[in-house]
C-alpha cells in the first residue's frame, strides 16, 4: 500500500477496526494520524497502536492538523457530519489526495462538491465484521479517482476483509445486503434462540446450540466450495424432520419477506442520501 501519510478522522468501531487491520498488515504507525473526540480515546489509540492521535476535546484544530500532507484521508464520522467536516477541511487537504468516506448515504457528488477539484473521493460501505477482519466492503469511485487510487482504496479495505467495486448506483443496494446483513443474521439467531428456549433448553444452552450451529454452518460453507442450496439438500432427508421445518419456512414465503425487508432498507438509504 503506497502512501506517506494516512489520516483517520473518527475513532468509532469502524475507524478503529480499519486502523487495527492496517496495523496487522504491517503499516508503519508513524505514517498514521488519527483525530478523535476525546483525549481518553486519543491516548488509548496512541498506546495500543503507536500512532499519533489528536483529540478535538483539547485541540479544536485536531482534524485540520491530522490531514496536513495526508495522501489518504479516511472519514469515519457519523453521516450527518461528513460534508461539514469536508467543507471545514477543504483548504487543508493535500492536492492529489484521496478522501474515503465510510458514511452511509453520502454521495461522491456531495463529497466532491465540498472539496477542491484536485482531490478525489471514494465512497466505501464496509460492514461490522471488519472488527474481526471479516468484512465485506463495497467501493464506489468518484469521477476524479485514478485506477491507482482505486487500487489503494481496495488494498486499504482488504486489511479488514473482502472488497467489491461497484458503480455508485449500486452502493445503496449493497448496503441493504452486506451493510445491514449482519443485523439480519443476528436477528435470526435471536429468534432461533428464543425457539430453542421454548423447547426446554436453558438460555445458555440455547445460545450455545444456535450460535455454534451458525458458526459451524458458515465455516462448512466456506470450506466446502458448495452452494448453500447443495448443503441444505445434504441435511434435508426426504420426509425427515428438517424437510418439515423447511416447508414451514417456505409457507412463510421468506423470499418475499427478504425482498420487502431489503426494499425498506434501500428506501431509507435513498432518503438519507436526499438529506431526509
Amino acid at each position: 500500500m503506497k502512501f506517506n501519510k494516512l489520516a483517520i478522522l473518527g475513532s468509532g468501531s469502524m475507524g478503529t477496526a480499519i486502523l487495527a487491520g492496517l496495523m496487522r498488515r504491517g503499516v508503519d504507525a508513524s505514517e498514521v494520524v488519527a483525530s478523535t473526540k476525546t483525549e481518553a480515546t486519543a491516548s488509548r489509540l496512541a498506546d495500543e497502536f503507536g500512532i499519533t492521535a489528536i483529540a478535538t476535546e483539547t485541540n479544536s484544530a485536531a482534524n485540520a492538523e491530522a490531514v496536513v500532507d495526508a495522501d489518504i484521508v479516511l472519514i469515519a464520522v457519523k453521516p450527518g457530519y461528513v460534508i461539514e467536516v469536508l467543507t471545514q477541511l477543504a483548504s487543508n487537504l493535500k492536492p492529489g489526495s484521496l478522501v474515503i468516506s465510510v458514511a452511509a448515504g453520502i454521495t461522491t457528488a456531495a463529497m466532491q462538491a465540498a472539496v477542491a477539484d484536485n482531490v478525489a473521493v471514494v465512497r466505501a460501505m464496509p460492514n461490522t465484521p471488519a472488527i474481526v477482519g471479516r468484512a465485506v466492503t463495497g467501493l464506489a469511485a468518484g469521477s476524479r479517482v485514478t485506477p491507482e487510487q482505486l487500487a489503494t482504496a481496495s488494498e486499504l479495505f482488504e486489511s479488514v476483509g473482502r472488497v467489491v467495486v461497484v458503480g455508485e448506483d449500486q452502493i445503496d443496494q449493497l448496503s441493504t445486503v452486506s451493510g445491514s446483513g449482519p443485523a439480519y443474521v443476528f436477528y435470526f439467531i435471536e429468534e432461533f434462540t428464543k425457539a430453542a428456549v421454548e423447547l426446554g433448553f436453558t438460555p445458555d444452552q440455547a445460545r450455545m446450540l444456535v450460535e455454534e450451529t451458525f458458526l459451524g454452518a458458515s465455516e462448512l460453507l466456506a470450506a466446502s466450495g458448495k452452494t448453500p442450496a447443495d448443503l441444505r439438500r445434504q441435511v434435508t432427508s426426504p420426509n425427515g424432520t428438517t424437510m418439515q421445518a423447511i416447508a414451514v419456512f417456505e409457507q412463510a414465503n421468506l423470499h418475499e419477506l427478504f425482498g420487502r425487508a431489503t426494499a425498506a432498507a434501500l428506501a431509507r438509504a435513498r432518503e438519507i442520501a436526499a438529506g431526509k
